[in-house]
């Protein structure tokens, strides 16, 4: 990479402020979401972001979210652009290390979902929503798997369109798979109103979803 190109295109703040946010971010954001968080106008944006992408800084990828017209555009750090602290790979190697570790002692996929499951649960105590859709897909969204919800009333399937986890779970599918099922289904059933149906992980067919069966208890 052209350190002159990455300084040249990091010297404007507002591209600089937009490269953090890219940097930080668990996952790829759009145009309009980066707006909102610089308070920027979403033309200013784009303008600014094609220079990035230009210097090959950052990338850009269409997502289709299954609804007719243009697919939707996500930005990203490009492969082998600097993180300049941002990141945080300290994170990223204890992820690993203990996973390695769970491995090596003998951990199995029933006591990762087991794990899973307890810290879904304290997280669905926490949650103010009365759907276990709703609250599994802000629980989703805040961890970064950029959630996409197809409900219809008696089944609602959440799509993974982007996994935080995904070098890890394809070191580790068996442990950090069913740790994610784990996550889904405390939250689901703390919040009640529903139970996970399906879970398919990355080696399955139709991969990255949660499937929730939807009931409809009488309200007290």
């Amino acid at each position: 990479m052209d350190l002159l190109v990455v300084l040249k295109a990091l010297g404007d703040e507002t591209r600089f402020s937009m490269y953090r946010e890219l940097a930080s971010s668990p996952r790829p954001v759009t145009a309009h979401e980066l707006a909102d968080r610089l308070d920027l106008h979403h033309n200013t944006v784009r303008i600014h972001l094609e220079r990035l992408r230009e210097a090959g800084l950052v990338e850009v990828v269409p997502v289709h979210r299954g609804t007719v017209g243009r697919p939707q555009h996500v930005y990203s750090l490009a492969a082998g652009a600097p993180g300049l602290g941002f990141d945080p790979p300290s994170y990223t190697l204890l992820a690993g290390l203990l996973a390695a570790l769970a491995e090596r002692v003998g951990a199995d996929a029933d006591e990762a979902t087991a794990i899973g499951r307890s810290w879904g649960s304290e997280t669905g105590k926490r949650t103010r929503s009365r759907s276990c859709v709703k609250a599994l897909s802000a629980e989703l969204e805040r961890l970064g798997f950029d959630p996409d919800l197809d409900d219809d009333g008696d089944l609602a399937t959440i799509s993974f369109l982007h996994c935080p986890f995904r070098e890890l779970a394809e070191a580790y599918p068996e442990l950090v798979c069913n740790l994610h099922r784990g996550i889904c289904e405390g939250v689901v059933g703390t919040v009640g109103g529903g139970s996970v149906d399906d879970f398919a992980t990355l080696y399955d067919h139709d991969p990255c979803r949660v499937t929730v069966a939807v009931g409809y208890p009488e309200e007290a």
